[in-house]
């Protein structure tokens, strides 16, 4: 079995969240758990650091791995979805797993998962805490891939537990309130284990903080740490600054834990996260005349800071090449859209994309300057062809228009 078949086999037999939808999602830890004891319960061999968020945990994962790989810790990142390449979840170092590693892994196991009928997304946590186990990482950062509570990761018993950001998105799943969503994602939080709660509204603050009560957890608030100057990053994206005070705020954290941390290695990592952990798709600069940037904010909260930090920038006309996913909800877009842009629509190359027709629909009926195309790079190629030097170029609305792009 060659890489790319074992890829299109991991595809097409098992279902994934990111790609097909709703058919992916299993609310329970049960196949997980059963894959845990098959390999050993490889998740308790190292340390971990578990995240959640609606908004700013890829981010917030990037950015303490770095450190942590900086202060000299072999440093373990697992985030979720890839933009280019699978291996892109499962890193080591800022390096990505080999395809051997892969390959080998699924062909060993592949009798047992089949058995077990786990979805995509069990599937790679297994092979990722595999992986880690036999490189022996000193520490593992895990983000969560939908929700918290339920989701295939949150077998860990974390160092410290992060919940940076909570904002109604995927509430087919994890409820249609605050409250409710919030919920879901404090369902990371472990008896004893500390959690860093990042900016987020009232009510989802008051509900992380009450069950961290419930079980002990020791909360700390990043909106409540006084960072009076906030050391320079090269992760962009619209929730950058929030990042980085909840980033900062588990650093202070975890210093108590890993004494090889210290100021100077914590602001060297985070000058160059991106760059250590391969980090794209965050305000990413693809070129610089027209001025054209990628990022990877899908839901109207990220949207909205994205599209602001764009209009700032731009001196010409503003073109957005932008295409979602069939769960969003378009009207709660509307506001956070810029009315003077053209919009250049399109599907990304997956079952679970917005058809192109109905994102079409719903852009004219809203009276936005809107045409429809048959794919991202033919919508990418016409406003390229439609800009001028001056102008500016934003590609996204999901990752996976973004992917297509890279």
């Amino acid at each position: 079995m060659t890489y790319e078949e074992c890829t299109a086999y991991l595809f097409s037999q098992l279902p994934a969240y990111q790609r097909t939808g709703k058919a992916a999602y299993k609310a329970d830890l049960s196949n997980i758990t059963h894959l845990m004891n098959l390999l050993g319960n490889p998740h308790e061999s190292f340390k971990t650091i578990h995240i959640a968020g609606t908004n700013g945990k890829g981010s917030t994962a990037h950015m303490l791995a770095a450190v942590l790989q900086t202060a000299g810790y072999k440093t373990g990142l697992y985030t979720s979805p890839h933009l280019v390449d699978f291996r892109e979840r499962i890193k080591i170092n800022g390096e990505m797993i080999p395809q051997k590693y892969v390959v080998d892994f699924v062909q060993n196991q592949k009798h047992e998962v089949e058995q077990i009928s786990p979805s995509f997304f069990e599937w790679t946590v297994a092979l990722c805490f595999d992986y880690f186990k036999q490189c022996k990482v000193d520490i593992a950062v895990i983000e969560t891939g939908l929700g918290g509570r339920l989701d295939s990761t949150n077998i860990i018993t974390p160092e410290i537990s992060i919940i940076t950001n909570i904002g109604l998105d995927h509430t087919q799943f994890l409820g249609n309130t605050i409250e409710a969503i919030a919920r879901e994602k404090a369902g990371i939080i472990k008896e004893n284990v500390p959690v860093v709660l990042g900016a987020m509204l009232h009510e989802a603050e008051k509900t992380c903080t009450k069950i961290a009560q419930e079980k002990n957890a020791p909360v700390f608030k990043a909106s409540q740490s006084d960072f009076k100057i906030l050391p320079r990053t090269d992760v962009g994206g619209p929730f950058t600054t929030q990042n980085l005070k909840t980033v900062l705020t588990a650093l202070g954290v975890l210093t108590k834990k890993m004494p090889l941390l210290n100021k100077a290695l914590i602001e060297k990592g985070l000058r160059n996260a991106a760059q250590i952990t391969g980090l794209k798709g965050r305000m990413q600069v693809l070129k610089k005349k027209p001025l054209t940037i990628a990022d990877v904010a899908h839901n109207a909260e990220g949207l909205s800071l994205s599209f602001s930090e764009v209009q700032e920038n731009t001196k010409g006309t503003l073109h957005i090449v932008f295409g979602t996913v069939n769960d969003k909800d378009l009207e709660r877009l509307i506001p956070v859209l810029p009315p003077g842009a053209h919009y250049y629509l399109c599907a990304p190359n997956i079952p679970r994309a917005q058809k192109v027709e109905i994102l079409h629909k719903f852009f004219r009926k809203n009276d936005f300057r809107a045409v429809a195309f048959n794919s991202v790079k033919s919508a990418y190629i016409a406003a390229n062809e439609a800009a001028k030097m001056n102008d500016t170029i934003y590609v996204g609305g999901s990752t996976f228009v973004v992917a297509e792009i890279l």
